[in-house]
């Protein structure tokens, strides 16, 4: 006999307006109005708020120390956090780097895509190839299948040389490695592909049936030129 859905799955499946939901929601809120001498760097909205909960199963006190490093990871990485315009990686998005595929894998997962060769170590720093991944992030969390199933990243080494490595410091490596899962492959990485993601969502460049890459990325930096208004209203050097 199968099992049902467990109480936080039953959470993570209603609305937002929902009592329950909106009542964990308050809990939330009351945590981190209690907390002493802590000035949040975002209004403590419901539609904020929830993203932590449905990104840990509606467990409040998971949801509370996710929020809590949230706000220290953007306070104490200010290179890469407080400038969130799009403006500042506008070179980075116009060469391709970094696009989002059409359609979720089978989990419900946002795909994104890095293509490290489209990245020159000698215009842009890692700060600024990182703070491409935050944008992204802030954007796409606002959605609520992403919220509820988290995000998977497919990194294209293809074009690596010791310049970027030099670029990447332990101290970046460290700040990029606490907030993403990375899927690492080697030269037979369409067929590895494959095994994670149905080749009806991989673009044609690794062995997919969607549109190429370049398309993809460009899509995605539309989207993220539309989004301006937001990502400076959520940006640390507009609050200052």
């Amino acid at each position: 006999m199968s099992q049902g859905p467990t109480a936080a799955e039953r959470l993570n499946d209603l609305p937002d307006h929902s009592p329950r939901v909106r009542s964990a929601v308050a809990e939330l809120r009351r945590r981190a109005e209690a907390e002493p001498g802590q000035r949040w760097l975002q209004p403590l909205t419901d539609s904020f708020l929830v993203r932590f909960l449905r990104a840990r199963d509606f467990n409040l006190d998971l949801a509370w120390r996710l929020l809590k490093n949230y706000q220290k990871w953007r306070i104490e990485c200010p290179e890469i956090s407080a400038d969130l315009q799009p403006s500042s990686v506008l070179g980075l998005l116009h060469a391709g780097y970094h696009g989002v595929l059409r359609s979720r894998d089978p989990h419900g997962s946002k795909v994104l895509i890095y293509r490290i060769g489209q990245w020159d170590p000698k215009l842009f720093t890692a700060y600024e190839v990182f703070r491409v991944s935050l944008i992204t992030s802030e954007l796409i969390v606002k959605e609520i299948e992403t919220q509820r199933n988290g995000v998977k990243a497919i990194f294209d080494l293809q074009g690596w040389r010791f310049a970027h490595a030099f670029q990447i410091s332990p101290a970046v490596a460290k700040k990029i490695a606490a907030v993403l899962t990375v899927y690492m492959h080697g030269d037979n990485y369409m067929q590895s592909l494959t095994e994670h993601f149905p080749v009806s969502i991989l673009p044609q460049e690794y062995g997919g049936e969607e549109v190429s890459v370049e398309e993809l990325a460009k899509e995605w930096t539309d989207f993220i030129m539309a989004s301006a208004d937001y990502l400076q209203s959520i940006s640390l050097v507009a609050q200052e």
